[in-house]
């Protein structure tokens, strides 16, 4: 804890006098390069979506989110049959009952259209209740709010509760319940479309309590930072919440940034740059059961903004910083069962930790482009973790 403290220090320091130097986010040593890499032992692969437009129409698919409810796995993505943040986008969900093996049929959770386009999202198991938030638009990602719907267990149907958060906001990942009674989504928010000024910011949305019908918005303060994309992901640790957001697409160099927050979100320090490699890719963090902090992204010191390999940065056991690096995936990947090309982007990466092991969903891109994803899972011992 004391390290913690310390550390928690150091950003605000730097968030209030403008500090140009890093934020150590990393404490390793030297970064390791791609080729030096090492798998956790007894990783697994599956496939949960393949990207097949010629025989179910859909050319489009991203944001693979998941979540453990009542024994299955259940994974949602964003889906079109047009091009990415078009109105006719969907949210469709599986689910397995083996692990990730086997998959359910596909079922459309809620379908665009008049001008309004439902994407992915996050999931809660909640209240005894499958949450499942969308990222939400009309037109060009504008009017962007988050709205819910609820898997009704009777008939198996998705029940639309409407709108839970306005301003902007997308969420990335599932609530993480805070120590104040709250809970709290990292995303980000879109105020007036993608490519316009002040287009995605770094965001959070934190609950009335244990209501998940209400969120409050709130932005950071990006600082003197101004190469930046607002997709970002939180975590907690006893009262200091940690937000770590993707680079912008042109960055250099390509690192992470972070800003904290000691009141749970609802302030941050300004954004500040770190000495994490990471690429333009949204990321992930959590906290195992083990006590170490970790991120999904592309962590390599010779990655640059390019989108493999797929890696997990750990921490030690009840300490802030990142300390060691392991392979996901590579691009080229023929022993798995998922696609495998030279410039496969394996992208947008989620997780869930479940009875001793970490679920990892990601985006594969087979080296398309436009996003013609298929959407996979890897399945990591949390143990291998060390």
């Amino acid at each position: 804890m004391r390290r913690l403290v310390f550390i928690v220090g150091l950003l605000l320091a730097a968030g209030l006098h403008g500090a140009e130097a890093p934020v150590p986010l990393w404490c390793g040593g030297a970064v390791p390069r791609a080729a030096e890499l090492e798998r956790p032992a007894g990783m697994e692969f599956h496939v949960i979506k393949r990207n097949e437009p010629e025989k179910d129409g859909y050319n489009w698919l991203h944001g693979v989110a998941l979540c453990w409810h009542k024994g299955r796995l259940y994974a949602s993505y964003g889906t079109n049959r047009g091009k990415e943040n078009t109105p006719t986008e969907e949210m469709h969900v599986r689910s397995s009952g083996d692990g990730g093996k086997t998959w359910s049929p596909v079922q459309v959770v809620a379908a665009g259209g008049d001008g309004c386009g439902i994407s992915h999202g996050a999931f809660a198991s909640h209240g005894g209740e499958l949450w499942c938030f969308s990222g939400t638009f009309s037109n060009k990602c504008t009017f962007v709010h988050t709205r819910v719907f609820v898997l009704d267990e009777a008939n198996g149907k998705w029940v639309a509760r409407g709108a839970v958060a306005g301003s902007g906001f997308w969420p990335m990942q599932a609530p993480q319940r805070l120590p104040d009674g709250n809970w709290i989504m990292g995303g980000l928010r879109v105020s007036s479309g993608w490519n316009l000024p002040g287009g995605a910011r770094p965001a959070a949305a934190i609950s009335h309590g244990d209501d998940f019908a209400r969120w409050d918005v709130s932005v950071v303060d990006e600082g003197d930072v101004a190469n930046i994309w607002g997709e970002a992901t939180v975590d907690t640790w006893g009262p200091c919440v940690t937000l770590t957001m993707r680079p912008g697409w042109k960055a250099d160099p390509s690192v992470a940034y972070v800003a904290t927050s000691g009141d749970g979100g609802r302030s941050w320090t300004p954004l500040r740059p770190t000495n994490l490699p990471l690429a333009t890719s949204k990321p992930f963090t959590g906290m195992l059961s083990t006590g170490q902090r970790y991120v999904i992204s592309q962590t390599t010191a010779d990655g640059g903004t390019r989108r493999f390999p797929l890696t997990i940065a750990v921490s030690r056991p009840g300490e802030w910083a990142y300390s060691r690096v392991y392979l996901i995936r590579h691009a080229v990947f023929p022993e798995g069962p998922g696609a495998s090309h030279p410039r496969a982007a394996l992208a947008y990466p989620y997780a869930v930790e479940h009875e001793g092991k970490l679920y990892v969903g990601y985006s594969n891109s087979n080296g398309g482009g436009n996003f013609r994803n298929s959407a996979e899972l890897a399945v990591i011992p949390v143990a291998s973790l060390r």
